[in-house]
């Protein structure tokens, strides 16, 4: 048994088992909101090189202004931690910053550059000059990063909680270890959100009809970076969903694709933060469009939209922390006690009261009960529910690492075109 395979099914296993706890526990009805914690950067390339440009400073100038900082105690100690913004982030600081500080001083501050995680380690890196002390990133960024060595391995024996049922660590994550510099914090999704009152009597039930315009004609949005385009355009072009990595992984695939979206390319809108789509939605701007299912959760139960969420071949993936290499001792030691706390089962499932994703560590799942303000049960908004998981699609993260630089140059001379 290959090891992408023995990850696949660990995936389903946790998944299922998410999925069925969330049955027991679950209420009925209502939808919920969320920030898929998982935006990356469309262009690597451009946002290293204009990283670059800075000197390698990384001062954050431009994100001076969307920086958030949680005020603490008497601690003097300060962490910058790097996150994609929005609902998913302001579920990492109800969950684990707010809490943490309130114990410990320790104090944060925030930056919302994970889309670009990966081109700006690199430069730090090269610079010689790390100022992030804990980033949040997608399970292929995580691999391509630990591959480089530009960010620490784990040991997870020593640097992880144990889970409360009496498991290790690696018993409690599984198979979730895509690498081994990556603690998986949440299962998300990519999916598709349309307007209610804008696709007539016969709303859309898979994925396909992100390329109907002639049943749902309108513009619809999709985002500016290759991932989870290019398996739709396929899938939709007729390959059978187990072949669509292999068909993906040449040449001729990645036109195919690239032709299939190209039938659409007129009524799209790309978007690159996974806010853009709920409000584009929110504006009637487009009909339907891709964005993570927290956000979408957000939009329709917290906001009261008239949204509706597709959840047919729904992207499944990891989102998670990764510590950059090179830090000081003292700041190394003080993010390491912060994640020893904040990636436990408790913390874990406590992030699913304010987000709709599943949480990573098996012993979490029964812990996951309402969200903390609406009074909602969160199980049936998860993409781990067995009612929304009959039509998944796996993220392959090991592909997106070994080829994501290369489709990423020729999906972003198409959209260039």
């Amino acid at each position: 048994m290959t090891t992408k395979l023995k990850r696949l099914l660990g995936l389903m296993a946790l998944l299922f088992a998410l999925g069925a706890t969330a049955a027991a526990c679950g209420g009925s009805g209502d939808t919920e909101t969320d920030d898929a914690g998982a935006e990356e950067t469309s262009d690597d390339a451009a946002a290293e090189e204009e990283a670059a440009e800075e000197d390698g400073a990384m001062e954050e100038e431009d994100g001076d202004d969307e920086a958030m900082e949680d005020e603490g105690g008497d601690s003097d100690i300060e962490l910058t931690l790097v996150s994609w913004g929005g609902a998913y982030q302001t579920s990492q600081q109800k969950a684990y910053t707010e809490p943490y500080t309130a114990d410990t001083g320790v104090s944060f501050i925030w930056d919302e550059s994970s889309a670009d995680a990966v081109a700006k380690i690199r430069a730090q890196s090269e610079a010689g000059n790390i100022t992030w002390d804990l980033v949040d990133v997608v399970g292929a960024d995580a691999i391509r990063l630990c591959d480089e060595g530009l960010v620490m391995e784990i040991d997870f024996d020593t640097m992880v909680a144990p889970g409360d049922d009496g498991s290790s660590a690696v018993e409690d994550f599984g198979e979730n270890l895509v690498s081994d510099c990556f603690i998986p914090q949440i299962v998300y999704s990519t999916t598709v959100g349309y307007r209610t009152d804008l696709v007539g009597d016969t709303p859309p039930t898979d994925i396909c009809a992100l390329f109907d315009t002639e049943t749902y004609p309108g513009k619809r949005a999709l985002e500016s970076r290759p991932l989870n385009n290019m398996e739709w355009a396929l899938l939709c072009d007729g390959v059978a969903k187990d072949d669509i990595y292999d068909v993906l992984a040449t040449p001729e695939g990645q036109d195919q694709a690239l032709a299939k979206l190209d039938t659409i390319k007129d009524d799209l809108i790309f978007w690159d933060a996974g806010a853009d789509t709920p409000q584009l939605l929110a504006d009637g701007e487009i009909v339907i469009g891709s964005t993570y299912n927290g956000r979408l959760f957000s939009a329709i139960e917290e906001q009261g939209q008239p949204i509706g969420m597709l959840w047919d071949a729904q992207m499944y993936d990891y989102d998670g922390w990764v510590i950059p290499a090179g830090l000081p001792e003292d700041r190394l030691q003080a993010v390491l006690d912060f994640v020893y706390y904040a990636t436990d089962t408790q913390r874990l499932a406590d992030q699913a009261a304010y987000i709709s994703y599943g949480p990573a560590r098996a012993s979490s799942a029964p812990l996951v009960g309402q969200h903390a303000e609406l009074g909602i049960d969160m199980a049936q908004h998860m993409p781990t529910d067995p009612a929304n998981a009959e039509n998944i699609f796996v993220t392959q993260y090991d592909f997106w690492a070994d080829y994501r630089d290369d489709i990423d140059t020729k999906y972003q001379a198409w959209l260039a075109g």
